[in-house]
C-alpha cells in the first residue's frame, strides 16, 4: 500500500522527498528572503544615519517577533494540527517584504523585520512538524534537508543584495515578493498532503508514542543543556550573519560588494555542513555530532580574529561547515528526548535560538559602538567552550528505521559511560 493512501494510518516506511524537497525548497524561499535584511545593513545604515546599536535593534525586532511566538505555534500545533498554517504565515513574510522595499524611516523599518519575523514564526515548527511525518525513520536526514534549504536561501540572500539591491536600489526588494507567492502556492500543496496524509502519521505517532525511560531530572538537565549549547552556536553566528560584512570592510578595507560576496562563502559553508550533520548523526550518534560540531569550533573561531583576509576566509568556512552541523542533530535529539512533542521541541529550539540571536545582535552592537567590531569577534570567539556541556548529554539510543508493518516507536535508553 502506498504511503500516501487514505486507507486507515499506517507509518511511513519510506521517505517521502517530494514533501521534503518542498518544505526544503520553500525554506530556501524563506530564509532567502529573509536574509536580504541583514545583507543591505551596510546600505540601510548609511541611508537611515544608524549607529550599530540600531543595526542590532533591528535584527532583534525579527528574531523577537521569531522566537516568542514559535513555542506558541509549536505547543498549539501538537494538540491541534493546523496543516493550511504554513501558506498563512507565509502571508506575513510577503507583507513585511513590500513594506521594506519602501520604508523610509526606521520605525517603519523595525515594523518589516517584525513581520518577517511573524512569518518565520509560523513556518519553522510547523516545517519541521512536515519533516518529522515524511521522514520514514530517518529523522537527521529529514531535518537537514528541511535546514539545508534554509541555510542555502541564507547563502543567497547576500548575493542577492549584491547583484540586484545595490544595483538597482531598495525598491528592488519588491520583486522578491514573487517567490513569497511562489512559496505560498507550494505550501498549499504541502498543506494537501498534511490534512490527507500527514494528520494519520500524527495519530499513529501519538497512539505509538514511547515514554522516555529517563528521569524527568535527566530530561529537564538534558534540555538545559541542549539550550545552552543552542545559545553558544547561535549567539556566535549572530555576530558572523550581522557584523561579518562591517568588520571584513573595516579591518581589511574590502567593498560592500566584496563583503557580501565573501558572507555568501561562509553561508554556503553553513549549508553544507547541515546536511552532512544531519546524515552523519543519523549513522554515528546525535550526541557525537553535537560534541565535535559546538567544541570542535573553538579553534578556529579563536584563531579567526588575528588572521589575514585570506586566511579569514579559510577559517570562516571551517568554522561554517563545522558549527553548522549541529543544529538538526540538537532537534532531532530533543525530540526522542520528548517523544509526542515534535512541534513544541521544535518551536521551543528554534525560537530559541532565534531569541538569543536577536539580543545577541543588538548586545554585540552596542559593544561594537563603545568598542570595535575587532573586540567583538575576540570575544565572541570563546563561545563554542560551551561545548564542553555536551559531555553530560545522555546517550540516547533510537530504532532509526521502522521495520515494514511492524511499527516501533523510537526508545530511549541512557547508557553508562
Amino acid at each position: 500500500m502506498s504511503t500516501l493512501s487514505l486507507a486507515p494510518p499506517r507509518p511511513v516506511q519510506t521517505t517521502v522527498f517530494t514533501v521534503l524537497f518542498s518544505i526544503s525548497f520553500c525554506h530556501l524561499l524563506n530564509d532567502m528572503m529573509q536574509s536580504l535584511l541583514p545583507a543591505i545593513y551596510p546600505q540601510l545604515k548609511a541611508d537611515f544615519h544608524l549607529s550599530f546599536a540600531q543595526v542590532g535593534l533591528v535584527t532583534l525586532a525579527f528574531q523577537v517577533t521569531a522566537s516568542l511566538l514559535q513555542p506558541a505555534v509549536g505547543f498549539f500545533g501538537d494538540r491541534r494540527p493546523m496543516p493550511f498554517s504554513l501558506p498563512a504565515g507565509m502571508v506575513f513574510t510577503l507583507g513585511g517584504l513590500l513594506l521594506l522595499a519602501f520604508v523610509r524611516n526606521y520605525p517603519s523599518l523595525l515594523a518589516a523585520a517584525s513581520l518577517i519575523g511573524v512569518g518565520s514564526s509560523v513556518f519553522h515548527p510547523e516545517s519541521s512538524r512536515v519533516a518529522r511525518m515524511a521522514a520514514g525513520g530517518r529523522h537527521g536526514l529529514a531535518q537537514s534537508l528541511f535546514q539545508v534549504g534554509g541555510n542555502i536561501g541564507s547563502a543567497l540572500g547576500p548575493i542577492s543584495a549584491a547583484v540586484v539591491v545595490l544595483t538597482f536600489g531598495q525598491r528592488s526588494i519588491a520583486w522578491f515578493s514573487l517567490m513569497a507567492l511562489a512559496a505560498i502556492a507550494v505550501l498549499y500543496n504541502v498543506g494537501r498532503w498534511y490534512k490527507n496524509h500527514g494528520l494519520a502519521q500524527l495519530k499513529h505517532a501519538a497512539h505509538h508514542a514511547a515514554h522516555p525511560t529517563l528521569p524527568a531530572a535527566t530530561v529537564r538537565r538534558t534540555m538545559v543543556i541542549l539550550l545552552l549549547l543552542i545559545f553558544s552556536k547561535y549567539v556566535y553566528l549572530a555576530s558572523l550573519q550581522s557584523y561579518y560584512t562591517f568588520y571584513l570592510i573595516h579591518h581589511f578595507q574590502v567593498s560592500v560588494r566584496e563583503a557580501q560576496l565573501l558572507l555568501f562563502v561562509l553561508l554556503a559553508a553553513v549549508a553544507v555542513g547541515t546536511v552532512a550533520g544531519g546524515a552523519i548523526g543519523d549513522r554515528f550518534g546525535r550526541k557525537q555530532v553535537i560534541w565535535f560540531s559546538i567544541l570542535g569550533v573553538l579553534p578556529f573561531t579563536l584563531a579567526l580574529p588575528y588572521a589575514g583576509l585570506v586566511g579569514t576566509v579559510a577559517l570562516s568556512v571551517c568554522i561554517g561547515l563545522i558549527l553548522s552541523s549541529a543544529f538538526s542533530a540538537i532537534v532531532v535529539y530533543g525530540q526522542e528526548l520528548a517523544p509526542g512533542k515534535v512541534g513544541t521541541i521544535a518551536g521551543m529550539f528554534f525560537g530559541f535560538a532565534f531569541g538569543v540571536a536577536g539580543i545577541g545582535a543588538a548586545a554585540l552592537g552596542k559593544l561594537a559602538d563603545l568598542t570595535s567590531i575587532e573586540f567583538v569577534f575576540k570575544l565572541t570567539a570563546f563561545l563554542p567552550a560551551i561545548g564542553v556541556l555536551a559531555a553530560f548529554l545522555p546517550n540516547l539510543k533510537t530504532h532509526a528505521h521502522p521495520i515494514p508493518d511492524s511499527p516501533t516507536s523510537p526508545v530511549l535508553i541512557e547508557e553508562e559511560g
